[in-house]
């Protein structure tokens, strides 16, 4: 579907943080040709979730307008472990590993890619076939001052905290990547906006035109804080059953709702937030839309009703009898990171603490309907109250004590 260059750019734009540079994204849609436009996904974890989804959903844009997405796994660097945007180096994986994660990437991206214009590598096909020279001359082309730059490795290295040559290494790496698929266009979330400028000087270095950089804003998992990862146990997976993704919606907060409503919707935000700051809509229905839009996204409208009803059944109609509700309060300096097998003990709801982690380990803990395996409550900002399950008939109700 072609659409003139200021159609696209009013779509490709919405919602992008940094955009480098606009009139060279206008330059290349006059040309008429389908744009490459380069997604480098890290295969360290199995599964994709819904803050992939905010930039494949930009990629689908791109899509929708005739170019073509380059869907790159970099299988090579995750076997060599790349910095994890932290202040520590992220593990390097196994081939197997890496290949059993990258199978999953490639089946469920196609939940939200048109197949037709995504072409998906894997930078190990030139990073193997790279000698010792060709290396040495991409390395030739930056700075140790320029690298020194990227956020966390200025703050290790003022802090004394290692850096390894090789994390040095990697955002070359990623840059050469662009170089080999020669991208017009690289998409990526915030934090990826040093490695994505560094790709644009090294296409220049290699004679290719540098590619535009469009960044979009990172969703935060379940706890409000943090970016979600599956790592940090705050991310709701595409591919999770429709009752733990519409529970697990259900429990975020009524402030972050509207985050996940901007980036993975296209409601009318604002229309929608004033009536319910005018009381024509409660919060908790808002919130059910929104779970029920997600869950029917990706199982469809069978599969959302019937999540909306459980989760109305089990916790809006008096299916869990008060006489078994147990309440404990929270003092708010511990109310951020909540010890669960503490609490359980406390209520009396098991005997020990070993009880309680194995219960949790096993899955017979479910935190507001979803199963919960880590062994700290993240409640998050904007929520007061926190309904754990134990089995079918012992239920805790942790309450925010006000500071």
């Amino acid at each position: 579907m072609k659409k003139d260059v200021q159609t696209q750019l009013e779509v490709l734009l919405r919602k992008a943080v940094h955009v480098i540079h606009q009139e060279e994204l206008a330059e290349r849609l006059r040309e008429g040709r389908p744009l490459r436009v380069k997604f480098g996904a890290d295969p360290s974890a199995p599964d994709l979730h819904l803050g992939h989804v905010v930039v494949l959903d930009k990629l689908r844009q791109f899509q929708e307008f005739g170019h073509t997405v380059v869907f790159l796994i970099g299988d090579f660097t995750a076997r060599i472990g790349d910095p994890t945007g932290r202040s520590e180096t992220r593990k390097p994986l196994s081939p197997e590993e890496v290949e059993a994660n990258a199978a999953t990437y490639r089946e469920q991206v196609f939940r939200i890619l048109d197949p037709e214009r995504t072409e998906v590598c894997f930078n190990r096909t030139w990073m193997e076939a790279m000698t010792a020279e060709e290396l040495l001359r991409l390395c030739g082309q930056y700075t140790v001052a320029r690298i020194l730059e990227r956020d966390d490795f200025s703050q290790r290295y003022r802090e004394g905290r290692p850096i390894y040559l090789h994390e040095f290494l990697y955002p070359l790496l990623q840059a050469y990547d662009s170089v080999a698929v020669r991208a017009d266009v690289e998409v990526g979330g915030t934090d990826q906006r040093f490695n994505l400028l560094v790709g644009r000087e090294i296409q220049k270095a290699y004679g290719q035109r540098p590619q535009i950089v469009l960044t979009l804003p990172l969703l935060e998992g379940t706890d409000g804080v943090q970016k979600m990862s599956k790592s940090l146990g705050n991310a709701i997976g595409i591919t999770e059953p429709p009752d733990e993704m519409f529970g697990k919606v259900m429990s975020i907060s009524d402030a972050l709702m509207w985050r996940y409503y901007e980036l993975l919707t296209d409601e009318d935000v604002p229309k929608l937030r004033e009536r319910v700051d005018a009381g024509a809509l409660h919060p908790m229905e808002a919130k059910k839309e929104l779970a029920w839009k997600l869950v029917r996204r990706f199982w469809g409208s069978e599969a959302a009703e019937g999540a909306r009803k459980r989760f109305e059944d089990h916790f809006q109609r008096g299916r869990i009898p008060e006489e078994h509700i147990v309440v404990r309060h929270v003092e708010a300096g511990r109310w951020q990171e909540i010890s669960l097998p503490h609490e359980l003990v406390s209520a009396g709801l098991v005997a020990s603490t070993s009880e309680a982690k194995r219960l949790i380990r096993q899955g017979a803990v479910r935190v507001e309907g979803t199963p919960h395996q880590d062994l700290v409550v993240r409640p998050g900002e904007g929520r007061h109250s926190v309904v754990v399950e134990v089995g079918k008939r012992r239920v805790l109700r942790l309450e925010k004590t006000p500071s």
